[in-house]
């Protein structure tokens, strides 16, 4: 009897989120279901995106293992996706849905809400919130002044480049990991609070959700409002946002927003953000946030893995013939290299693999925001592109096929 005993005791002694990472069976674009929420609520002006008058996307076909396949059948049989929208032009170019869902059906996009929270604390800066993003964390979540005495060093510029240092695990599939207590705790400030840091705030570029986290709660606290009604006032309504959507809290009793995961949405809503981008900031003739912090957002820092501000940017190794990385012995050498090239979107980079080597690495000036399981808004401003990918699983990288799309686009 004691060994069965063992097990449920471990799950009560680890914290309450544990049983809940089983009982919920791991992260579902359904999890907008098992949360409280803030509601997001839109406007009495809606703004629907037109159909475009082009030839459909959904006569292209992909090539798989010599099998021809147009579009829609390559998404339905191949992949998990369940809505894959192409908008270009400010126009609807294709748009499918798979697996039950339709064009108001909610689901939630992870990671992408990072970027939503970036956009957000640019709005608090724009307004003056938020007075500086080099001011320290502890100016606005003052609790935090009792933790590790190198909160005091973290800056909002540090959380928004994922430099911040924490001692953080970012684990999906161990259930005693940080990921798992902040996803499927409660009360995130207390469990933030408590981590240490594995180096000095603004030292390294290292992928935490945990920092986001943090993020999140400042915009509220400078704000003064829950991060989903804040969203609603600021971008949603003004926006003319098609459908409500809701944003995850921790829990009911602190309502403090899932900032780094749980804002959950549908794919014309989030193509809308994109196109916010794509054109500096400015929506329908209105200014939503300022063109400095889209600059900011989506100018590939190459210091910080071309990250920054919660943003991806999209770039490429040069590779010879051979198909592999070229490296050259000394950055005049690979300047010389580019300069051949007439490149003037390649940046020089000293190689981490083969110390005293360099290397090219080039962008195309798109970006994007990526969520766990594949949730995406692509962005290309140049060619007025935005794509939005949502699905179930981590499957084809989806990238690739961006760029394909990318390429068919005047």
């Amino acid at each position: 009897m004691l060994k069965h005993l063992i097990f449920p005791g471990l799950l009560f002694l680890s914290g309450c989120h544990v049983p809940r990472f089983f009982t919920r069976n791991f992260a579902n674009i359904t999890d907008h279901k098992i949360f409280p929420y803030t509601e997001v609520n839109t406007g009495d002006n809606i703004y629907q995106f037109p159909y475009s008058e082009r030839e459909p996307l959904a006569n292209m076909t992909l090539t798989e293992k010599g099998e021809k396949l147009p579009l829609t059948e390559w998404l339905d049989e191949k992949t998990s996706t369940t809505a894959f929208l192409v908008i270009q032009h400010d126009s609807i170019l294709y748009e499918q849905y798979f697996d039950g869902y339709t064009p108001d059906k909610i689901s939630t996009i992870f990671s992408v809400s990072k970027s939503i929270t970036s956009l957000l604390t640019g709005i608090a800066v724009d307004e003056g919130k938020i007075e500086d993003i080099n001011d320290p964390v502890t100016k606005y979540i003052p609790e935090l002044l009792e933790g590790d005495p190198r909160f005091q060093r973290l800056t909002i510029r540090h959380l928004l480049d994922m430099r911040s240092g924490l001692d953080y695990k970012e684990s999906y599939s161990n259930p005693f990991a940080d990921m798992a207590k902040l996803y499927y705790g409660t009360n995130q400030l207390r469990q933030l609070s408590k981590l240490g840091f594995s180096h000095e705030p603004g030292t390294y570029h290292r992928y935490q959700s945990g920092t986001t986290a943090l993020l999140g709660i400042v915009v509220e606290r400078a704000t003064g409002t829950e991060l989903g009604k804040y969203l609603e006032a600021k971008v949603w309504q003004p926006m003319g946002m098609e459908f409500p959507a809701t944003w995850s809290l921790d829990d009911k009793r602190h309502r403090s927003a899932k900032s780094y995961s749980g804002l959950n949405t549908t794919a014309r809503d989030l193509a809308k953000i994109g196109a916010l981008y794509a054109n500096n900031g400015r929506w329908r003739g209105r200014q939503i946030v300022s063109p400095e912090w889209v600059k900011a957002s989506i100018t590939p820092d190459m210091g910080n893995d071309a990250y920054q501000y919660q943003w991806y940017s999209v770039t490429e190794t040069h590779k010879g013939d051979d198909g592999k990385t070229m490296y050259f012995p000394d950055s005049l050498a690979a300047a010389a290299a580019n300069a051949e090239m007439d490149n003037d979107n390649s940046f020089i980079l000293a190689s981490n693999r083969y110390p005293g080597k360099w290397y090219l690495e080039s962008t195309n000036g798109a970006f994007y925001a990526q969520g766990i399981l594949n949730q995406f808004i692509y962005v290309d401003p140049a060619k007025e592109l935005v794509i939005v990918r949502q699905g179930r699983k981590w499957d084809n990288g989806y990238l690739w096929l961006f760029e394909v799309i990318r390429e068919k686009m005047e």
